[in-house]
């Protein structure tokens, strides 16, 4: 029986003060890349979209070797998109008492990286019942009052 093993990974960014069409311009560049040709072009692109996108791969390539512990080479952009957020509106005070109205859009970033070097799928017949790890079930004990407190610290 094949059983499918989590190779991707993401970082999702929401809220992100800037409009989605800016966002799009720097994220249809970046698609389908390797992790550091995607370092090396968000950091000579000129575009101020480039530093929460920027933000975005290099925290999807830390949840990639935390999570499945991959390494940084083997990771490549799968996915990337750009979904538009919620619009502030603002008033400016305009001459004569009037207010004109201000809009400012946000949007939400997904980047997706997966992991080439590992199978999408492992055989779970060959594994036998040895090589299966049996759960730990012994409680174990923290004192929280033995390290002088957590609330102690500023």
């Amino acid at each position: 029986m094949l059983n499918k093993k989590t190779t991707e990974v993401y970082a999702l960014g929401q809220h992100i003060s800037m409009s989605a069409h800016k966002a799009r311009r720097v994220i249809d560049q970046i698609r389908g890349r390797s992790y550091e040709e995607t370092l090396m072009i968000l950091e000579l692109m000129p575009y101020r979209a480039c530093y929460p996108i920027f933000k975005l791969v290099y925290s999807a390539a830390a949840n990639a070797s935390f999570n499945i512990g991959s390494n940084e080479a083997n990771l490549v952009i799968s996915k990337a998109e750009v979904n538009e957020g919620t619009i502030v509106k603002r008033s400016k005070p305009r001459a004569r008492g009037r207010s004109f109205a201000i809009q400012k859009p946000t949007c939400h970033i997904t980047v997706v990286m997966k992991d080439i070097s590992l199978d999408e799928y492992i055989d779970t017949d060959s594994i036998t019942s040895s090589q299966k790890k049996k759960k730990d079930t012994t409680m174990s004990y923290y004192d929280m009052y033995s390290n002088g407190g957590t609330w102690d610290k500023k």
